[in-house]
């Protein structure tokens, strides 16, 4: 039996590598004499650098960046073997992972080091920016890295916005005049890995900002703030961002980036797929595993175990999900996917995430010998 394991990564407690090493050894204690393929995966988000790094001819490149609060630190992004491409992945800058739980906060986060990791692949010679936004922390609709390569967000004082997404709310004037010119000429495309638009309730604020420490008053105002930013691109650049598809990925960036320099929105998880010949690797598996921390409706716009069963469900591939929370039993029309709640029920959140690694392991085991003992594989 073929087996691929391409799961995410679960939020807060594992890797998309630390989780496909304990679904590795499920699998291992079930099925002996089986030939298992590894391959941690990515959605755009998260660990897209260490699946470029492992299957994709190039280099990781070390740069000088800030946080989410604007805190100096150190980054990397990958620079693809022609040196004119590169790939940015928003979270080693401006990701929940460079956060402690107490400093979530959308309202004043920003992207202002994505951008100065952009620049720096700009130094580099790329001309080619493939950017991906999963896991952000931020809602600032791409201002931060406008702001980064000197454009300008402005009230109607004419007066400079403070960073983050609740400023925003304030918004009355962009000012490109200053804008590092290279940033005109390059070819950027956004790895999204959702659907999502900008705004309504489906939009950034009322789906994702929740998990980035909003509360409802900060979700209304990231919503006004939205439709601020809408506003102003409309009447001053002829651009409506606010219902575009994917454009309410992480906190608008999708949106800004589209509006302001050009950006070609595709979905992240298909960008990576073509890159290591994904579709290919599934035609000869017999079982795929995949899974992420919490599988619910936001995962069915387009997230990665979703997208997986999408590709399999194609081929009519057996295929597990496994999730530390799930509210879906099943996925319409994917007859061959099964979903899986890993963590057993009235576990606190705290405990959960401690100790996914072991629930993780014993439910696919348990699921795993089930399948065996029933012969369907």
């Amino acid at each position: 039996m073929n087996i691929l394991i391409i799961p995410d990564s679960f939020k807060g407690c594992m890797s998309s590598n630390e989780v496909a090493m304990v679904m590795e050894s499920a699998v291992k204690r079930v099925f002996t004499s089986s030939n298992y393929k590894l391959l941690p995966f990515s959605d755009g988000g998260e660990g897209a650098l260490k699946l470029l790094e492992r299957y994709v001819d190039g280099e990781l490149v070390n740069c000088r960046v800030t946080d989410p609060l604007l805190r100096p630190m150190q980054a990397n992004y990958f620079c693809f073997k022609n040196k004119t491409s590169a790939w940015v992945e928003l979270s080693q800058t401006a990701g929940l992972n460079q956060l402690t739980y107490n400093e979530y906060n959308p309202l004043i986060t920003s992207t202002w080091g994505t951008g100065k990791m952009i620049l720096d692949a700009l130094n580099q010679g790329c001309n080619k920016i493939y950017l991906g936004i999963g896991g952000s922390a931020t809602h600032d609709f791409g201002s931060g890295i406008i702001s980064a390569f000197n454009g300008q967000f402005l009230d109607k004082k004419n007066k400079r916005l403070i960073s983050g997404g609740g400023a925003i709310s304030q918004l009355n004037r962009i000012d490109l005049s200053m804008i590092d010119q290279r940033v005109k000429n390059i070819n950027f495309i956004v790895a999204c890995d959702v659907s999502n638009p900008l705004l309504g309730n489906d939009g950034a604020a009322k789906t994702y900002a929740e998990q980035k420490g909003a509360n409802p008053q900060m979700i209304d105002q990231l919503e006004f703030a939205g439709k601020q930013f809408t506003k102003v691109m409309l009447n001053q650049f002829g651009i409506d961002v606010g219902s575009i598809k994917g454009g309410g990925a992480a906190g608008g960036v999708s949106a800004g980036l589209y509006g302001l320099l050009n950006a070609k929105l595709k979905n992240g998880f298909d960008l990576l797929a073509d890159f290591v010949g994904l579709s290919d690797q599934i035609n000869e598996m017999d079982l795929v595993i995949t899974g992420e921390g919490n599988f619910d409706n936001q995962s069915l716009f387009g997230k990665l175990p979703f997208k997986v069963a999408q590709l399999t469900e194609s081929k009519k591939i057996p295929t597990l999900i496994m999730a530390g929370q799930t509210s879906i039993n099943n996925i319409p029309n994917m007859p061959h996917v099964q979903i899986y709640k890993i963590t057993p029920e009235k576990i606190a959140l705290e405990k959960a995430l401690k100790n996914a690694p072991k629930y993780l392991e014993i439910k696919l085991y348990e699921v795993l010998r089930q399948l065996n003992f029933n012969q369907e594989l």
